[in-house]
């Protein structure tokens, strides 16, 4: 009973001076929010790419153009942009020499904004097209709902056959079954041979507008001049993962008639690498909110601390008459102690709101991923604002609850 009453009288002491209560507040809140918002947002796209590692199939790597980001930095832009790009030729013999470890090699090239026209219907834009062959399926993790997959005697005619992503079949063949319909992708026809199922989005990116062809076609549409051939490897197991990787490195080598003294000019992509890539960039982002945050908090608790020892101040006759009557230095120090805390629990629930909305709104806009509750960093605001509320308010409840009756009575 003596704690409800206690934070009753903090509630209505608080309600008293509401503009300068909510102000307080406010510097809480934008203290949580910038933490809660951002901290909202990194962990929205990093559960994204952790749910998406479909990115790559399981025991999968990809070779890539060289970039300082993937490399681990020590390249100059000049000299990356100097690497020549992996040919289709180089692509053929790398597949070649590797089959004796694995036929699961798959060789990429893509365009985007790609416009589809079918029949009277609308243009579809901002599609993108890859050229490739039938196990783009299995390192990309595509399924195909129905319909047939590409083959291998697609890529060897190039034949002028697709198979599109689920997005499309909704929005070009809605009443229809699109197998066997012939479409136009940037004016050039392809039959519809098959249709992926749904895929979904990743880091902002619609897999479902996912259009796959047959590498030879994609080339005498597109032409092959100043591409870089993407080439995708599946290991066998994980086990031997790193093996694979160690032989396709030094089989690229020998295609790209690389010296034993020069360094690679070409570099692998894993799944890992795409989490670590990331978490740089979130560790970046993080500290930088911290730092924000903490000085806002800290600007915040300073306030609190402000207006509790003017309330004090105010209050002195309030306090006395309260002491003369019998109450306690304890319980004194104890309601000043809950008006500080909860004008930073209030303040740190709105926080918590406000960058939760933030967050996610930031992260479905911009990337399109998941709507998610950051627990941890909700419970660890909650924490700080108690913490906060308990530091800053310590001293003036406690010289709330030192002053003398007498005097305080005599208070003007």
């Amino acid at each position: 009973m003596i704690i409800r009453e206690i934070f009753i009288m903090a509630t209505r002491s608080l309600g008293v001076n509401k503009l300068r209560s909510w102000l307080t507040i406010l510097g809480v809140t934008i203290g949580i929010f910038s933490v809660i918002g951002v901290m909202t947002t990194v962990t929205a796209i990093r559960s994204s790419i952790e749910s998406g590692l479909n990115v790559l199939g399981s025991n999968t790597f990809q070779f890539v153009p060289p970039t300082s980001d993937l490399s681990g930095g020590g390249k100059t832009v000049k000299k990356i942009r100097g690497r020549r790009p992996i040919t289709y030729s180089e692509a053929r013999r790398f597949i070649q020499l590797m089959e004796d470890v694995t036929e699961v090699i798959t060789p990429r090239l893509s365009t985007s904004n790609v416009q589809a026209t079918y029949s009277k219907q609308k243009p579809l834009f901002g599609l993108q097209i890859v050229g490739t062959n039938p196990y783009f399926v299995t390192t990309n993790q595509f399924i195909i709902a129905y319909g047939r997959n590409l083959t291998s005697e697609d890529v060897e005619a190039g034949k002028r056959v697709a198979v599109i992503g689920h997005s499309i079949e909704e929005e070009i063949f809605r009443n229809e079954t699109p197998i066997g319909k012939t479409i136009k992708f940037d004016g050039q026809p392809y039959q519809i041979v098959g249709v992926f199922a749904p895929k979904g989005n990743f880091v902002g990116i619609n897999q479902d507008n996912t259009i796959a062809i047959p590498i030879t076609a994609f080339l005498e549409k597109y032409g092959g001049r100043g591409r870089y051939v993407g080439i995708a490897v599946q290991a066998p197991s994980q086990e031997t993962l790193d093996e694979v990787i160690d032989r396709a490195t030094q089989v690229m080598r020998r295609v790209r008639a690389l010296s034993p003294g020069e360094e690679n000019d070409f570099d692998i992509f894993q799944n890992d690498r795409l989490i670590s890539a990331f978490d740089k960039v979130g560790n970046v982002v993080a500290t930088g909110a911290f730092i924000i945050s903490a000085i806002a908090l800290l600007a915040a608790g300073v306030g609190i601390m402000n207006i509790m020892l003017v309330s004090v101040t105010e209050r002195t006759k309030e306090i006395g008459i309260r002491k003369s009557v019998g109450a306690k230095k304890q319980s004194i120090m104890i309601q000043f102690l809950f008006e500080a805390i909860l004008l930073c629990l209030v303040g740190g629930a709105l926080g918590i709101v406000l960058g939760i909305l933030g967050g996610d709104g930031a992260a479905t806009f911009w990337f399109k991923v998941p709507i998610i509750f950051p627990w941890a960093w909700a419970t660890f605001s909650v924490v700080i604002c108690t913490v906060i509320g308990l530091t800053f308010g310590l001293y003036p409840a406690y010289r709330a609850a030192s002053l003398n009756p007498i005097e305080a009575l005599n208070f003007e």
